[in-house]
């Protein structure tokens, strides 16, 4: 598979190559110059495969020959090792959880698919490659995590004070070894900004092998189809479902119209915002206007200026009308957030994450202008990484799953840095 950059003004390149440059030499994000469709009889017999051999089809076409077949395999294996279930809430919807890896979030199968390609990459260098990531929320934890001990690479997290939760911290300061987090005096957009700025600048990539684990990175973006695939081999319905996803950075979602592009059935994509409210907007107007990022309870998408929409509008080759035949978008409240995570519990008996609640409503929404079908939500983080909302909107205690029962008690350690680029950049070349 060639890769070229969304900028056109830099060379194709492998697999391999983008995935440890994490952006192209232009500054645009690598694309791939062809959607691999499946043979329509994989289609049709889903659920006669296993997940690994599922997986192992899936990526193998972008991967080509930069991974062997063999290490491939066992990659994909140990990027999926935990489940993903399709759980029924009510008669016409479905939530398909992505929380039960081992920092229970969606992000843990980019991040452990990308740690792995990297590791493989990296197994004969005699330098290290230097990680940078952004995060909102669970990006920083679930890299943390994927990342820990890889020899030859060194992983270095941006997060916005105080604008995380407590276990979102903890997980992505407390591991040590090759993982530094550095605590940014501003929000998600500025964490962005400087990982960008980052990039482009000559100094720093003069002196380290830099590269991005945020889903720019297309090891860390594509893997996150398999899971669109799982959740239809588990589902018993004759019609395709709709995805509600909940959307900040527009990778998950865009991975999740690759996966419809390739194959998949899909009646129809809905991306579900919080205030941050861009992309839905444009698909409203058909202006975009980036903005701001705007704090919210569904922190992890608290993006005005989401960096992945770019793929999905090469993915339909620019053409609003065509995307909007596909794609719908919602703008949803704190205060809708807030009583969906009540309601849902108290109706259904099912706990919200604030991320999950967003998407439960723009699904219901846009089912009940769209008669006769049924849905998929996606469960993106698990409820107890959200304790404040969930616990007041439930008046239950959520009990702490047991992949995270170590963090109770540890300290953070984190380096505290105002927003500026000049900062990050003096600090990252006198270590």
């Amino acid at each position: 598979m060639v890769y070229y950059s969304l900028y056109h003004k830099a060379p194709n390149v492998n697999f391999a190559e983008a995935a440890v440059r994490g952006q192209a030499p232009d500054k645009g994000l690598y694309f791939p110059e062809s959607i691999p469709v499946l043979p329509k009889e994989v289609i049709s017999n889903l659920h006669q495969y296993s997940r690994e051999e599922l997986g192992f089809m899936v990526m193998k076409p972008y991967v080509g020959d930069c991974i062997p077949d063999d290490v491939l395999q066992t990659i994909v294996s140990e990027t999926i090792q935990f489940n993903f279930p399709l759980v029924k809430v009510t008669s016409d919807i479905y939530a398909l959880e992505l929380f039960h890896g081992p920092t229970l979030a969606f992000k843990d199968v980019g991040a452990r698919f990308m740690s792995r390609c990297l590791g493989y990459f990296n197994r004969h260098a005699y330098h290290h490659t230097t990680v940078l990531v952004a995060t909102s929320g669970d990006t920083g934890g679930a890299v943390a995590n994927g990342f820990l001990g890889v020899d030859g690479v060194e992983v270095i997290i941006l997060y916005p004070s105080g604008k995380v939760s407590p276990i979102q911290e903890l997980q992505l300061t407390t591991c040590g070894q090759n993982i530094t987090a550095i605590e940014v005096q501003g929000n998600f957009d500025d964490c962005q900004a400087i990982v960008k700025q980052a990039f482009m600048d000559a100094d720093l990539n003069a002196k380290l092998s830099l590269t991005s684990a945020n889903s720019i990175n297309v090891a860390r973006w594509l893997p996150q189809q398999l899971y669109y695939f799982f959740a239809y081999q588990q589902w018993q319905h004759q019609q395709a479902p709709v995805i509600c996803v909940p959307s900040g950075n527009f990778g998950n979602i865009c991975a999740g119209l690759v996966a419809h592009l390739s194959g998949l059935p899909v009646h129809h994509f809905v991306a579900a915002c919080n205030t941050n409210d861009t992309v839905p907007q444009f698909l409203q107007t058909g202006n975009y206007e980036a903005k701001p990022a705007i704090a919210t309870i569904s922190n992890a998408m608290d993006v005005g200026n989401p960096s992945n929409f770019v793929r999905i509008m090469e993915l339909f080759k620019q053409q609003l009308p065509d995307l909007q035949k596909v794609l719908s978008s919602y703008s949803i409240s704190d205060e809708i957030t807030a009583q969906t995570i009540k309601k849902v519990f108290e109706e259904e008996h099912y706990m919200l994450d604030p991320h999950g609640a967003v998407a439960y409503y723009a699904l219901e929404q846009y089912m009940k202008t769209h008669d006769g079908g049924k849905g998929i939500f996606l469960e993106t983080a698990h409820p107890v990484k959200f304790p404040e909302t969930v616990e007041e909107a439930t008046n239950t205690k959520i009990p702490f799953p047991e992949s995270v029962q170590h963090l109770i008690g540890k300290e953070k350690i984190s380096v505290v840095m105002d927003a500026s680029f000049n900062t990050f950049k003096s600090w990252l070349l006198s270590r």
